[in-house]
This record gives C-alpha cells, structure tokens and sequence, in this order.
C-alpha cells in the first residue's frame, strides 16, 4: 500500500472512532432532553432524509470539483458544526432541535464525504488493491463501532456527555489534517475538454451509466432487493434476542458488537480472499453463505449457539459490501464514481425502511420472528443464486479486465501523444 493511502486510511480510522461517539451519546442526549420514543424516531429520521433529498445532486457535485480540497473543507465543517453541541450546553441552551438540526447536516456532509471517499480510493491504489484498501477502512470503522461506545462509556466518568462529542470534532480536524498530507490527487487527470454542464445534466448522465451498463444496473437493483428483504433481521434483533434467545440487556448488546466484530475479521480478510478468488465468486459466495448462517441462526434456541453466526452473519454480508464496491470502482470512470456511489446509496438506504417497516408488520401478523428470520435467509440465497446465474455479475470479471485495458490504451495515447 502507498504512503498516501496509509495517511488517508489513518486519519480516516481516527475520524470514524471519534464519529463512533456521536453516534452514541445522540440517542442518550435526545432520550435525557425528551424521555420520548418519538424524538428518538425523529432523530434517526434526520439521518436518513439527506439521502433521498440530497444524495444524487451531491454525488454529481462530487464530481465536478476538486475532491480533496473539498472531503478537507467538509471535515473543517463537520468538527466546528460537531463541536456546537458541547458549547450551545455549557451556555445552557440545548434543546433537541438543536441536535436534529446538527444531526441533519452532519449526515448532509456524511453524504459527500463519502462520495468522495469512494471516488478517492482508485486513485490511492491499484486495481488489484481495491478490495484490501475497501476491507481496511471497513474493518476500522467496525472496530470503532465496538470501541466506541466502551470508551465513550468510561469518559463520562471524567466529562459530561456533551464534552465526549467534543473529542468528534477534534478527530475531524484530524482527519482534515491527515488528507492535507495526502500528495495524490483525488481527481484522475484528464486531458478531454469538457464543456460546462448543469448538475441536473450530470445526475441524469450518472443515472444512464448505471441504468445502461449491465453489472452497474444489476448490482444496484440486488443491493435495493437485499437491503428490502434483510433490513428486518437488524430491526427485529433486540426483539428475537428477548424471544427466542432469552438474552439479557448486556448480552444483547454483545450479540450487536459480535456482528460489529465479524466484520472487523472479514474485512481485514477481504484483500487475502480477492486474491484467491474472482469479485462474482467472492461476492455471491459470501451472500450465500450470508443466508445460510440466518437460517441456522433462525433455528437456534442456546444464546452462545447463536453468537458465532451472527458473527458470521455480518462479516459475510460486509464482505459482499466491500467486494461489490470494489467492483464499481473498478469498472466507473474515476470522474463518475461519486454519482455511481450517491446513485447507490439512494437505492439502498431507501430498500431499508420500507424492508423494515413490511417484516415488522410480517412478524406482527405471524408472531413467529424466527420463521421470518428463516424465510429472509432463504431468499437472500436465492437472490444471489439468480443474480449469480442468470445477469452479468455471473461474469463481472471480464468488465473489470475491458476497462483496465481501456485505461491502459489511454495512458499510452497520452504518453506517445
């Protein structure tokens, strides 16, 4: 790996611990302000709203500037508009509009920086390098999510939990810092003049690509599907833990940091595994077994049975993620990549809450959640199985290898040129 990825992924893991925080005390700030369920809906709605809003303009204007300069002004943003809640506090005027509002715009920059992330990484790498830098940065961010809150936890014992969040923005400057260092540009160079569009023009052009190239468009329409049939296993799992497994308030929480672990392993695993095997068998092999491990899981009634395949679970279904992502960095043009990735993200995270309101209802109706646990691990083999067998991620490898050679007739036109 190249020294600037190394800069680029430590400030990244930086960031995502001291992120891991905020995500923590929100819901503990909105739950002390309200004791309501609804302003706990409503704070987790602010997160997800800029993605349907803003998503596709976002990533078509990721596009179209300097990423760089942009993912360190956006860090900038983010500590300064982090860094309000401690200090609207200590004057005593906190309410919790204030922290929906901070919520907003937090996921608002999430949402670019992302975009300009993914689009960064191509640039950082090689192709034969995507998956191993996609599973590092995965596997600290997950690794942050089981961290996090242990440490979050243990300083509040020296600080009010207003002040925790305080060390967030302080890992954004970080990160700022860490990207400033970064020598590479996060914009492939590009000899073509272009001539100046709208950026509805680029969202429509972003949406084309993905609609008319056969592995983009299949990739997006089984992400959507996935997400649709397994955002109820996340939801219910509080629900089949009390259930099924008869856990209790710490153990559900482990069963949380377990899948958070599971994904620590396999992404860390991820590069070794692409190497040995092709991005189709990689990504649909590890769905299956995805839906395998829930079928197991749905049948257990031992809480310590259970453990190691929700595990697994989730390391699986990471796996597929990194994998996938990989794949469309691998064949998007680089100065298309932050559309392709908001195109996705709004297809995804849009599956989710209507998945998870329609297996809350199913579970409802049947009183019986492993049954629904079951039939979700079922279709998510069958889902892969078909996307697998019958579309063109069955042979994804062969437009990874068209577009490596197309850059390569391109870098050497340049050269003789």
């Amino acid at each position: 790996m190249s020294s600037d990825f190394k800069k680029f992924w430590i400030g990244q893991t930086i960031s995502n611990l001291g992120s891991s925080f905020t995500q923590w005390a929100v819901p503990l700030l909105v739950y002390q302000l309200t004791h309501s369920a609804l302003n706990l809906g409503i704070a987790t709605a602010a997160t997800f709203v800029p993605y349907l809003l803003f998503g596709l303009l976002i990533g078509a204007w990721m596009d179209r500037i300097d990423r760089k300069q942009a993912m360190i002004a956006l860090d900038s943003l983010n500590a300064v508009v982090i860094f309000s809640i401690p200090v609207v506090a200590q004057f005593g005027h906190l309410t919790v509009w204030w922290i929906y509002a901070v919520t907003f715009i937090q996921s608002t920059i999430f949402i670019a920086f992302s975009a300009g992330e993914f689009a960064a990484i191509p640039s950082l790498v090689s192709t034969d390098d995507l998956v191993t830098a996609n599973g590092r940065i995965q596997a600290t961010f997950s690794a942050a999510q089981v961290a996090g809150p242990l440490l979050a936890g243990a300083l509040l014992s020296v600080m009010p939990l207003t002040w925790v969040m305080s060390l967030d923005a302080a890992s954004f400057a970080v990160s700022a810092a860490s990207l400033a260092l970064v020598r590479a540009s996060f914009n492939a160079p590009s000899e073509e003049t272009k001539e100046p569009t709208k950026i509805l023009h680029d969202v429509r052009e972003g949406l084309r690509y993905v609609l008319s190239h056969p592995v983009l468009r299949n990739i997006s329409v089984m992400m959507a599907l996935i997400n649709f049939v397994g955002a109820t296993t996340f939801a219910q799992l509080v629900l089949f833990a009390d259930v099924r497994l008869d856990a209790s308030r710490r153990q559900i929480g482990l069963l949380f940091a377990a899948g958070s672990a599971g994904v620590v392993v396999t992404g860390l695993l991820a590069g070794r595994l692409r190497k040995r095997f092709s991005f189709t068998a990689l990504a649909m092999t590890s769905l299956m077994l995805m839906g395998l491990c829930e079928i197991i899981f749905a049948g257990m009634r031992w809480y310590w049975a259970a453990l190691p395949f929700w595990a697994a679970s989730g390391g699986l279904g990471i796996l597929f993620n990194i994998n996938t992502g990989s794949l469309r960095q691998a064949i998007v043009p680089n100065h298309m990549l932050s559309r392709v990735l908001s195109i996705a993200g709004v297809l995804a995270w849009s599956a989710i809450p209507a998945g998870a309101l329609l297996g809350g209802w199913v579970v409802s109706a049947t009183g019986n959640v492993a049954l629904v646990y079951g039939i979700i691990g079922v279709l998510t083999i069958a889902i892969a199985a078909f996307f697998r067998l019958f579309t063109a991620l069955g042979d994804a490898q062969r437009y990874v290898d068209e577009r490596q050679a197309e850059e390569e007739r391109v870098a050497a036109e340049i050269v003789t040129a």
